[in-house]
C-alpha cells in the first residue's frame, strides 16, 4: 500500500542523517533525526485514520472512483494498475492496533528518545 511505503521514507532520511553525522553538529543530527521519525509518526496515523474509516485516504489505494465517465478500455487500465493492498483496510494487527499505528507510537516514541538525548548533551 502506498501509505505503508511513505511511512517508510522518512526512516530512510533518518538512517541516511547517521551517515553523514560526522560531518554535521551532533544536535542538527539528533532534530533532524527526530523530526524525520516524528513525521513518520504523523503519517502513521493518518493512515490508522484511513484503516479506521475516520477520514478518506488516496484514492489511488482506497474509497470508490467514480467509473461512470470512463471506457471499458479505461476502465480496464484502472484495474490492472491498481495496487493489490488497499490502504484502507488492516492487513495486519497485534492488540488491536494495526502496523501503521504502531509504526506511530514507535517513531514518536524513538522522537521522544532523540529529543531527551538532545536535551542532556
Amino acid at each position: 500500500c502506498s501509505l505503508c511505503i511513505w511511512q517508510r521514507w522518512p526512516h530512510l532520511v533518518a538512517m541516511a542523517l547517521a551517515l553523514v553525522a560526522m560531518v554535521l553538529p551532533w544536535s542538527v543530527v539528533m532534530l533532524a533525526g527526530a523530526a524525520a521519525v516524528a513525521t513518520s509518526g504523523v503519517i502513521g496515523v493518518y493512515h490508522t485514520g484511513v484503516e479506521r474509516g475516520w477520514w478518506p485516504g488516496p484514492t489511488a489505494c482506497s474509497g470508490a472512483v467514480d467509473l461512470s465517465r470512463l471506457t471499458a478500455e479505461e476502465m480496464l487500465d484502472r484495474i490492472l494498475a491498481a495496487p493489490v493492498v488497499r490502504c484502507d483496510e488492516v492487513a495486519w494487527q497485534m492488540s488491536g492496533l494495526s502496523m501503521a499505528s504502531w509504526n506511530a507510537i514507535l517513531s514518536f516514541a524513538l522522537a521522544a528518545i532523540w529529543l531527551m538525548a538532545l536535551r542532556r548533551a
